[in-house]
């Protein structure tokens, strides 16, 4: 797919001049989209799938989208709906067991915040997917309450019930006590 420049009229939005087309969108925003996608699922593999998913769907409506403004949402919206509707129709194929594998040490020479930069990313990974997906939104995208339930369908209150039991269980997490 190639870059293609549009004329821009007079009036028009600036992300309209900003992102002429699909491909120069993607690159602009990609790595943005990319950590949203991974922030909601699990595995880096299944992020770059649901990313994938949730462009294909926007490049479809593209020429639909009115307001070129509003393209993160769009493709924020798309990758929640989408990984909701994986929630729905998951295989079991994971098996929960007792203890967790350990995960691979590096050098030694990571500094402390990020190694509980990590421990945090990995309590937040451990939440179920639709506390995970609210918790991301309110405080890794910066969501008020509002657009958190716009976004994932549901009411002020539900967002507001279930991050506040996310954070409970992140309180409790025995990873982050011991990395504090």
């Amino acid at each position: 797919m190639t870059v293609t420049s549009t004329s821009v009229c007079a009036g028009a939005s600036t992300a309209a001049a900003v992102y002429p087309s699909f491909s120069s969108y993607v690159r602009a925003r990609g790595p943005v989209l990319q950590r949203t996608a991974r922030s909601l699922t699990s595995n880096p593999c299944d992020a770059e799938d649901l990313l994938q998913t949730a462009l294909t769907k926007t490049y479809l409506a593209w020429d639909r989208i009115e307001d070129h403004r509003a393209l993160d949402g769009y493709v924020r919206r798309a990758l929640v709906n989408t990984r909701t509707s994986q929630w729905r129709k998951r295989r079991v194929d994971e098996f929960p067991c007792e203890e967790l594998p350990e995960a691979p040490q590096g050098t030694g020479d990571h500094a402390e915040p990020v190694a509980l930069r990590d421990a945090m990313w990995r309590a937040v990974h451990r939440l179920p997917d639709r506390q995970r997906a609210m918790v991301v939104l309110r405080y890794y995208e910066d969501l008020t309450e509002v657009q958190t339930a716009e976004l994932m369908g549901v009411s002020v209150g539900t967002v507001k019930s279930a991050v506040s039991r996310a954070l409970g269980k992140l309180r409790e997490d025995p990873e982050l006590a011991c990395a504090a």
